[in-house]
């Protein structure tokens, strides 16, 4: 394992040396900060990097960059903000989903642990601002009014004590109340599903249909025929709903449940052992059962049990991990099933290089760096602050 880690490092070197002889080190310092941390070095800091350049020891200089504060403060909270809402915004509020991706990011936490882990980041109790509340985001608005310095400020808490969900219903980012307000607003909670794909998988429903996908689990809600043409579902609909659907069942106890217009005053809702929804008379939402008439013969959700259909068919390209079963019970397995995908770790390489290198892949040298880098990133314990120190090194000299 050394030995692959050794010769994997090798190559980013030699793809950085050939991506940097055209720019001095004096110049790649500056570009290197400026990138990673959105401002411009000091003085001090700047030579320091700069004689760091010198001496062949460009990630060094990449990680003394990643100590100013607007790394996570600035780089970092745009990286995160556009997965947050449905609109793709980068300069949404922040907000306790890309409050938790900054945290995981500068503590090094395998970063897989996104869309599983029992955690959410808060600001620390000592800086007397109102405390994270379940149905507002008053907290995160006054952490970013202060400017306060997140690199220092930030600290975890479990998000089954601040939402008052079970542990085993957490599933990190996925059941954040930023996401919870996104992607489980109203709707079926397929958004949730899709969302979480585009922004984590970096692929949407549509290059993933696949009409040979059993489609015994698509819900009752979508109409077999629509329009009076049963070829349109059994040639478009099915390509993506035969495959989501078994995956989205993963949410069935979830939702947002708000008492205003636009929901911005509202919360994530489980619905926990013991308990029945009004309406289904189970733990599975209305929202699951809506629209049953448009094709009753359909699948009627029960539970919130799901099954990857894609480990077979053109999808298996998403690269699943054989070691999982490919089904479970609720969105933390779901979840564990996403981020050990080969497109989980690809996805977030290619976030980061569009981050620091402000451009996608456009060449041949390009494409080997990111794979590259990500091979590194999966077999170097998935920690997404490397990755960011590998992909500006790389393209310091652009």
């Amino acid at each position: 394992m050394r030995n692959l880690t050794y010769v994997k490092g090798l190559v980013i070197s030699c793809l950085l040396l050939s991506s940097t002889v055209q720019a001095g080190s004096l110049e790649q310092a500056k570009r290197l900060h400026d990138r990673i941390a959105g401002v411009p070095a000091d003085a001090a800091t700047l030579a320091q990097m700069q004689t760091l350049i010198d001496s062949g020891n460009a990630t060094a200089a990449a990680e003394l960059a990643m100590q100013h504060p607007d790394f996570y403060r600035t780089t970092l909270k745009l990286f995160s903000s556009a997965a947050t809402n449905r609109d793709e915004d980068v300069f949404e509020p922040l907000n306790d989903y890309s409050a938790t991706v900054i945290g995981l990011v500068r503590d090094e936490v395998d970063f897989r642990q996104l869309l599983q882990t029992d955690v959410l980041y808060v600001g620390a109790d000592t800086l007397g601002l109102p405390p994270y509340q379940s149905n507002s985001n008053e907290h995160y608005l006054a952490l970013e009014r202060q400017a306060v310095d997140l690199a220092r400020y930030l600290e975890p808490r479990s998000q089954s004590t601040l939402n008052g969900i079970p542990s085993e219903a957490a599933a990190g980012v996925m059941t954040s109340r930023a996401a919870a307000k996104a992607f489980f607003y109203l709707g079926t909670n397929r958004a949730m599903f899709r969302y979480t794909l585009m922004n984590q998988l970096c692929t949407d429903l549509e290059p993933l249909q696949d009409i040979t996908t059993p489609s015994g689990r698509i819900r009752q809600d979508v109409s077999r025929s629509p329009g009076g043409d049963s070829r349109i579902f059994n040639n478009r609909c099915v390509g993506c709903h035969a495959g989501m659907d078994p995956m989205a069942q993963a949410f069935a106890y979830y939702d947002y449940q708000f008492s205003d217009e636009d929901g911005s005053n509202g919360r994530i809702f489980y619905q926990q052992s013991g308990t029945l929804n009004a309406t289904t008379q189970s733990r599975v939402q209305a929202k699951y059962h809506i629209n049953a008439g448009s094709f009753p013969y359909g699948y009627r959700t029960e539970d919130d049990s799901w099954q990857n259909y894609w480990r077979e068919g053109q999808n298996q390209s998403l690269g699943w991990d054989n070691s999982l079963p490919g089904e479970g019970a609720g969105a933390k397995s779901l979840g564990e099933e996403l981020a050990n995908s080969a497109a989980f770790a690809q996805c977030q390489v290619k976030k980061v290089f569009r981050t620091v290198c402000l451009r996608d892949a456009e060449s041949l040298n390009d494409v080997t760096a990111l794979q590259s880098i990500s091979e590194r990133f999966t077999t170097g314990g998935y920690v997404l602050k490397q990755v960011f120190a590998d992909t500006a090194t790389y393209c310091m000299g652009d």
